[in-house]
């Protein structure tokens, strides 16, 4: 019940009373002793309806006191509201560090699965949010998504999260910073992002500002270097030692090294491309593949004989069917064996 109708019905209750004591009962006084004190002479009717009123008094507190109570718990629900509201949105930004403390049971429990989950919204759906930070942070992913270049300053994220990378690869693609500047700045611009943009930057690129930012290279960067070593356009020209250095700076097995000698065969100088794989394969046991195949690719079968000889039986059987055919007379082509 509201206190005011509460207060207005008590009053009206009260006066009623009062009024039908005083007028169609008595209309005599009477005074009260009360431990020592003696009391003043007042109207019966005024002592009957004195007990009311301190009962309205009383009452009156009460249903202050579990408002009060009420409020308070409102106001945890509405402040967990907003927490999750916050943890949605966080999930949605994909942040990785996310932990926040609700006062409510039913809050902490879904509190506590957002906290540890991933959500991807599905659609352009944020027309139909009624909460604008909720509504705000969907729109922004769905500019993102679209292509568009956001603003994400103020949501604090860091330069590995998801969305900060495509945001950064959206103004890359409209322009707005170029390869080179992504590449520069370590701290800001994530590693995959700037392995991606290095794979553009290679193909243009001087070979001393491919190799000021080697530490952004790829295999698919790498093959793109290859491929133009004396090429007729976009030439680069590469000795073998610093062409090594971008070798050690990867992984790679014997499918990769293979590639690579495929990539060179194209333009690369026959004496270099040797001397090259000889000493890939001296280093890395994974190249000796790569090595046979530059050999035989440019017929230089002795020294490739003299490897598939020294070979465990089991080893280098492609190379060792090629050879014996080879020595039959028949003629192909090396790259239909590997």
């Amino acid at each position: 019940m509201h206190i005011k109708k509460y207060t207005v019905a008590a009053l009206i209750l009260i006066v009623l009373v009062g009024w039908y004591v005083y007028a169609f009962i008595t209309q005599d006084s009477i005074g009260f002793e009360f431990l020592g004190i003696t009391l003043p002479s007042f109207s019966i009717a005024l002592w009957v309806v004195i007990p009311m009123i301190i009962l309205y008094v009383a009452s009156v507190i009460h249903m202050l006191f579990y408002s009060f109570l009420g409020t308070l718990r409102r106001r945890k629900y509405d402040k967990d509201y907003e927490k999750i509201v916050d943890a949605i949105i966080d999930a949605y930004l994909g942040k990785k560090e996310r932990f926040n403390s609700f006062k409510t049971d039913r809050y902490k429990l879904l509190g506590t699965i957002v906290d540890n989950a991933t959500i991807f919204p599905i659609g352009e759906f944020d027309a139909d949010i009624e909460n604008k930070k909720l509504r705000d942070v969907l729109s922004l992913i769905n500019s993102i998504r679209n292509g568009e270049v956001v603003e994400l300053r103020k949501y604090s994220l860091l330069p590995s999260n998801e969305l900060v990378i495509q945001n950064e690869r959206n103004r890359y693609k409209k322009g707005d910073i170029s390869a080179e500047n992504i590449l520069s700045d370590k701290n800001r611009y994530d590693i995959n992002l700037r392995k991606e943009v290095y794979v553009d930057f290679v193909k243009n690129a001087p070979f001393y500002a491919i190799e000021k930012y080697k530490d952004a290279l790829s295999k698919e960067a790498l093959f793109g270097i290859l491929s133009r070593i004396n090429a007729d356009k976009r030439t680069l020209e590469a000795s073998n030692d610093s062409l090594l250095a971008l070798f050690h700076n990867l992984k790679l097995d014997s499918k990769d090294y293979i590639e690579a000698s495929k990539k060179l065969s194209k333009s690369m100088l026959p004496e270099q491309r040797i001397k090259l794989f000889e000493s890939l394969s001296t280093e890395d046991e994974a190249a000796m593949e790569a090595y046979l195949l530059t050999l035989f690719d440019l017929e230089m079968r002795s020294p490739a004989k003299e490897i598939l000889d020294i070979s465990q039986p089991n080893e280098y059987l492609t190379f060792k069917a090629y050879s014996a055919l080879r020595d039959c007379g028949k003629h192909f082509d090396i790259n239909l064996f590997i």
